[in-house]
């Protein structure tokens, strides 16, 4: 589950620090667009509020954040503190700890909901944040920012040197209604706009029939019902035209998600096997999937969890060539647990692997065609290439 072109926007220094996971996930979401690797409902459900309990020397600090919240409270003590310094501890990366608020909007942006401007961004060649996408009808658009602007700053603060997932994060804030001013650039031009955050839907997948003949398939995250959407729109595309199925700035989202979208090009099979706590698990593909249309995936270093274990049972099954680079490497999988004072701690429980047995964490998936700003340009002559289904 874990949010940039990822989702849109969330995350603010802090927030990064404690826990990439769902920073990750709302900087997709939102700003525009979001994020983690998130499982089915039944497996959260089962690793809530649970916890191993191991004896330890006494005064020896706890790195389990569930044992250490349980034990502040009993001091009363700060449980979410104590757990944020257990994560610290206990060395996992995608760890944190987020409030009550924090959470449930994580959950609001994977339902297909959040708060924000309307822009999705990435790093530029040169450094800069650079707009990607603009949102219509959303508050960015009406205040004229297009795709190609840069973001100089955000309410005074330069982000020359800062991590996108952060400006995205300074930009969502917390509550529609709230103001952010952001600094911009356009050629030799810079210029300060005012912006009200409002209320929006990821409207996670987008579909665009090309020149070509070819059906531009773009999902910004895998937020509920997005699976269904890539689903129908391959279902509905015209009976010889190939599919261009953009995962470039997918940050993840839920894999249930992805496995359904994955369904969309697979008659059945294994898309990826995984562990939860040593124990092995197994997704697999719905029958009747198009198994015959060429396909070519867009990914580049923003395409992460879910997106990449998606591409990679494409890749590895042999049915679509991958067209980018390389992906960003988030191949772990995380579980919540409810704290005492209402917050969550959300830890990495195992990591997933392609149905070749490959491992995604911190190797990311290398595409079959390296190409980065004319991406989408290669991606179309290879598909011509691929030839019409039969």
């Amino acid at each position: 589950m874990s949010g940039p072109d990822l989702l849109s926007a969330l995350a603010s220094p802090r927030r990064i620090g404690r826990g990439a996971a769902l920073t990750l996930l709302f900087a997709s979401v939102l700003a525009a667009g979001t994020a983690t690797g998130s499982w089915p409902d039944d497996g959260r459900k089962s690793a809530a509020g649970t916890a191993a309990a191991h004896e330890r020397p006494h005064g020896k600090p706890l790195n389990d954040p569930t044992e250490a919240a349980a034990e502040a409270m009993e001091d009363g003590k700060s449980p979410t503190l104590a757990a944020e310094e257990a994560v610290s501890r206990s060395g996992d990366r995608w760890g944190g700890v987020y409030s009550q608020g924090e959470y449930e909007e994580f959950e609001q942006a994977l339902d297909g909901e959040y708060t924000g401007v309307g822009l999705w961004a990435r790093r530029a060649a040169d450094g800069d944040v650079q707009v990607t996408r603009v949102r219509s009808h959303s508050p960015a658009q009406l205040a004229g920012i297009r795709e190609g602007d840069r973001i100089a700053a955000v309410d005074g603060r330069p982000v020359t040197g800062r991590p996108v997932t952060e400006v995205l994060g300074l930009l969502r804030g917390e509550h529609a209604g709230t103001s952010v001013r952001v600094g911009l650039q356009r050629g030799t031009r810079a210029w300060s706009e005012t912006l009200r955050r409002a209320n929006l839907s990821t409207d996670s997948v987008s579909t665009t029939r090309l020149a070509s003949g070819a059906l531009l398939v773009k999902v910004s995250a895998f937020t509920k019902g997005s699976g269904a959407q890539v689903r129908n729109a391959v279902r509905e595309a015209p009976a010889h035209a190939g599919i261009i199925f953009d995962l470039r700035g997918n940050s993840g989202g839920l894999v249930t998600e992805a496995v359904s979208a994955a369904s969309a090009f697979l008659d059945g099979g294994l898309v990826a096997t995984y562990d939860v706590r040593g124990e092995q698990r197994a997704l697999h593909a719905e029958r009747g999937g198009d198994t015959t249309r060429p396909v070519v995936v867009l990914v580049d270093s923003g395409t992460m969890s879910a997106a990449e274990l998606l591409t990679g049972a494409l890749q590895d099954r042999g049915r679509a060539v991958v067209v980018g680079t390389r992906t960003f490497g988030k191949g772990s999988v995380q579980m919540p647990s409810r704290l005492p004072d209402g917050s969550v701690a959300e830890l990495t429980v195992g990591h997933y692997r392609t149905p070749s047995g490959r491992g995604v964490d911190s190797r990311g998936i290398t595409p079959d065609l390296e190409a980065d700003d004319d991406a989408r340009q290669r991606a179309e002559t290879v598909l011509s290439g691929l030839g019409s289904p039969s």
